[in-house]
């Protein structure tokens, strides 16, 4: 008999690897918050990239602030949404279940964050042009959705095995 972690089309690599960006992104958030003064700027990638210390009450580019803790109860719901979709097997190929593995870390690492925080802690400050400071998981939700979209708009119609037609006998032709 298989776990039951198995069952409904979930593998588990898929929850590994989960667990791990999740991981990485807090160790992430705990190095800055311990290592760097709120609001400074540390060298990263020299002209690219500098660890910023800042912390987010919103979400993208600090919209609805004031809501931090409806942002975490759609965090929540997304993450059981997302962990559903994987569990049920929504997209059977590895691409598919990558891009729902991803969106998953994302709304799990931040969700951590407005639970325990009451903010998100971001740190990566793009130096080459005006954007918001990001984290980690911010970059697992952005890659999770690019891919999930081009998954679903371009490939599941190739990649997903298709479903047959009802057995009755009765065949396409007439």
């Amino acid at each position: 008999m298989r776990p039951l972690l198995f069952d409904g089309g979930i593998s588990m690599i898929y929850a590994i690897l989960a667990a791990v960006l999740v991981a990485v992104d807090q160790i992430v958030k705990y190095l800055v918050m311990t290592n760097i003064a709120l609001g400074e700027h540390v060298p990263f990638l020299p002209y690219l990239l500098d660890l910023t210390y800042v912390t987010n009450t919103g979400a993208a580019f600090s919209i609805f602030s004031e809501h931090t803790w409806a942002l975490a109860l759609v965090s929540l719901a997304m993450s059981v949404v997302l962990a559903l979709a994987l569990w049920k097997g929504l997209f059977k190929h590895p691409f598919g279940k990558l891009a729902l593995t991803l969106l998953l870390a994302g709304a799990v690492g931040n969700l951590i964050d407005r639970a325990f925080r009451g903010f998100v802690v971001d740190m990566f400050n793009v130096l080459f042009m005006d954007f918001a400071v990001f984290n980690v998981a911010d970059i697992c939700v952005v890659a999770g959705g690019i891919a999930a979209g081009i998954y679903y708009l371009l490939l599941m119609d190739k990649l997903e095995p298709r479903k047959e037609a009802g057995h009755d006998g009765a065949d396409a032709e007439g």
